[in-house]
């Protein structure tokens, strides 16, 4: 099977930046959302980023204007059936997805492939929503999605060969660097790293020290080039949560236990970047 159609039900941040690698590796694509307001804003999202690439020399002005000529934004899912591969980007909640990749089963071709976004939540059990469990599997993308090379292909209990081959030649043509990690809380990057970002909310809690303290330590410490508290804003506090609870309710592991600072901290708003303040405030 080739792939010439993407199909991206989720139209936050991520659901931009995988429709925006999409569109510069050559691919129609259709962009869904519920909501009326997001579709035109995840097209404005993306057009200003296309345009900031012209901007600083990185892609010809023609190469932009004829990339969102391949977008397409639609207000039913129905409108997707033309999608060769559909990947679901919306909140990491189970029921939520499972409704979306039911309803995706009975409107896209035999032959075309679901997958999921999901930081966190097991394939398997997303692929029992569908008559189709040998063309579903994760594909992980890493936030900012332009920038991020690493793409986590996650293989589900009965995801076929064949799917996964095809996952990870889209992969290829999006200019993305392949792993396969299996179907086991947090795949592999997110198993790693909620625990080392929860154990950093917690010592921040405990007083360890100032937020840019801890953050500079990790930076000069270890070479690394965000600290946890800011990685923990760029990813969203509200999507931290969600991942360690999953990883924390399938798993039992204390490690993945979230800090009770961080449910405060979603409880009131204060979600990273994307709203402003988080552990550090950002102009909006």
């Amino acid at each position: 099977m080739i792939v010439q159609t993407i199909g991206v039900v989720g139209c936050g941040q991520m659901g931009a930046g995988i429709v925006e690698v999409s569109l510069l590796a050559g691919y129609d694509v259709i962009v869904y959302g519920r909501n009326e307001d997001i579709r035109p804003a995840c097209q404005a999202r993306v057009r200003s980023s296309l345009e900031r690439a012209v901007g600083r020399g990185k892609l010809a002005a023609d190469e932009a204007e004829a990339a969102l000529g391949r977008l397409r934004g639609v207000a039913h899912l129905a409108e997707l059936a033309a999608a060769d591969l559909v990947i679901e980007c919306v909140a990491e909640e189970l029921a939520l997805k499972q409704g979306i990749f039911h309803s995706l089963d009975s409107i896209l071709p035999p032959a075309a492939i679901l997958a999921s976004n999901t930081s966190s939540l097991s394939i398997s059990q997303l692929a029992l929503a569908t008559g189709r469990p040998d063309k579903v599997l994760g594909m992980h993308f890493f936030n900012p999605v332009p920038v991020m090379r690493l793409l986590e292909l996650v293989r589900g209990l009965h995801t076929s060969d064949e799917t996964l081959a095809i996952a990870r030649k889209v992969g290829a043509y999006l200019g993305k660097i392949t792993i396969t990690a299996p179907d086991s809380p947090g795949f592999i990057v997110n198993r790693l790293l909620i625990p080392y970002i929860v154990e950093a909310i917690g010592a921040y809690e405990a007083g360890l020290g100032e937020a840019a303290l801890v953050d500079s330590a990790v930076k000069l410490g270890m070479g690394h080039p965000l600290g946890p508290l800011a990685l923990a804003d760029l990813i969203g506090l509200d999507v931290t949560l969600a991942i360690a609870d999953t990883l924390y309710a399938s798993s039992g592991a204390p490690s993945f236990k979230a800090p009770p600072l961080l449910r405060r901290m979603v409880a009131v708003g204060r979600l990273g970047r994307k709203s402003g303040q988080g552990f550090f405030e950002y102009r909006r």
